[in-house]
């Protein structure tokens, strides 16, 4: 199935702004379950990691443009940003990063596929992109192997299931109420292409 790529018109801008305010509170209030959850230990939190990366799989899965996926995870971690998060400006950097890193999959694809292994695969993308800023902040190179091992496992996993999975169940959901139908009139191979 081919996707329309002639740029981004007001509508998409405004409907991928919309999804990145929504995730941008709820990323404001993932940071204290994150803090909480990772404060059991065993890398539970990393588990729940891939919640920060869900806004461009979705606005990607929705839009179907280039450059979707960049923009809401820039406009949620801004917003987040906003908001007040534990992280600081940090949080634009991380969203900048892991926004690209999804687009780049997403473009590898050349914005045809709207699948689960396709969104998986941008959540995988944006997981390395929030791999990168960690190591440079300088933490996770001191975990011994068993335990770096055990971190990446559950991170990768957990972003799978959220920006991946979950991320596709959330389009499909939004497809059948017909509210994505204001912008983007769903033919039938649109819905099929997204129920593969």
């Amino acid at each position: 199935m081919e996707v329309k790529t002639k740029g981004l018109r007001l509508v998409d801008i405004l409907t991928t702004i919309v999804i990145a305010i929504v995730f941008g509170v709820i990323y404001k209030l993932w940071g204290p379950l994150y803090s909480a959850v990772g404060a059991v230990g065993f890398h539970l939190d990393q588990f729940i990691y891939g919640m920060w990366f869900i806004a461009s799989s979705l606005a990607y899965l929705l839009i179907r443009k280039p450059g979707v996926a960049l923009l809401a995870e820039i406009a949620a971690s801004s917003g987040e940003l906003i908001m007040g998060s534990q992280w600081g400006l940090e949080v634009l950097i991380y969203g900048v990063v892991q926004g690209l890193l999804a687009e780049l999959v997403f473009a590898a694809f050349r914005y045809r596929r709207f699948d689960t292994f396709v969104v998986s695969l941008g959540a995988v993308g944006a997981t390395i992109g929030s791999l990168i800023m960690d190591f440079y902040k300088g933490y996770i190179e001191a975990l011994a192997p068993w335990n770096m091992a055990l971190f990446l496992l559950a991170r990768f996993i957990g972003a799978i299931l959220i920006s991946g999975v979950l991320a596709v169940s959330l389009a499909k959901a939004l497809e059948k109420t017909g509210v994505t139908q204001m912008w983007r009139p769903a033919s039938k191979d649109d819905y099929d292409a997204l129920n593969r």
